[in-house]
């Protein structure tokens, strides 16, 4: 990680950001001065203790942790239940969440808008990391990981006139999105730790949408495992199986060359929520 400037302006600091993964933790912020123009600071999680008690030893060790911030993005990677804009209602979205997604008794269910699908997220956050994240910040934003992606690849589908079907690849995990025109026709997300689970959940939902093999397109992007072998069998029944590669979507920002981090927090930075 570079080394963090302490003298660095206090007035108008930039906002944090945390992500919270399934089974990781990290940190980041703008940073003109740096390399890259972002720091980027993984954290090595303990196994056997809750991801609120990684957080909570993170806050003695990290660097990031500890240089004063009082803003931060949490981006937590959690389920997400989708409702457009125009049913949703803030006082049923917590029996909403849990009548779609079981095992979140000790959640905390929140919501995130998003304007350009009209739609809105609604999700949980785990209460005693919710706790932790409070008692160090005064000013606390959280949202959804994938909805930096699902924003920018809704804006990528609009090129060009074939359709298209989106995987993003995240902690073992597989988001399938399409889009049709401001809304999502599909979004949902796969347990995916071996590359034919996600062979097979592609080209299921693929079949479902009735997609043409000929002349739709596949766009695949994130933390791909196996990448060959997954190509390899994809497009065994789709011609057109594409790669987004960060560099040259990003137009080579410097962010896209930094090793190991994450596709939505490049993606938030480069193109915001």
């Amino acid at each position: 990680m570079q080394q963090i400037a302490s003298h660095r302006s206090i007035a108008r600091r930039p906002r944090l950001t945390i992500r919270v993964g399934r089974k990781s933790l990290s940190f980041a912020v703008a940073d003109a001065a740096a390399e890259n123009q972002i720091l980027f600071e993984p954290y090595t999680v303990k196994s056997g203790i809750s991801m609120a008690a990684n957080l909570r030893e993170a806050f003695r060790s990290a660097d990031l942790l500890s240089e004063g911030y009082d803003r931060v993005m949490v981006m937590v990677d959690t389920p997400a239940l989708l409702i457009p804009v125009e049913e949703f209602d803030e006082t049923t979205r917590e029996d909403l969440f849990h009548h779609a997604f079981s095992g979140h008794a000790n959640d905390v269910v929140m919501h995130n808008i998003l304007p350009g699908l009209n739609a809105v997220a609604v999700f949980g956050v785990n209460k005693d990391l919710k706790l932790v994240v409070d008692d160090h910040f005064s000013d606390v934003k959280m949202m959804v990981a994938s909805s930096p992606v699902w924003n920018h690849l809704h804006q990528r589908s609009f090129t060009g006139n074939r359709r298209k079907l989106y995987g993003y690849f995240h902690d073992k995990r597989l988001d399938i999105v399409c889009f049709d025109k401001n809304r999502f026709k599909f979004c949902n997300t796969f347990d995916a730790d071996r590359y034919m689970d996600a062979v097979y959940f592609l080209l299921y939902v693929w079949k479902h949408l009735v997609f043409d093999a000929h002349k739709d397109e596949m766009h695949l992007c994130g933390s791909i495992l196996d990448k060959e072998q997954l190509l390899g069998e994809l497009r065994k029944y789709v011609q057109n199986v594409y790669v987004i590669n960060p560099s040259a979507d990003f137009n080579r920002a410097p962010i896209t060359q930094i090793k190991g981090l994450p596709y939505d927090i490049t993606t938030y930075y480069v193109k915001g929520r």
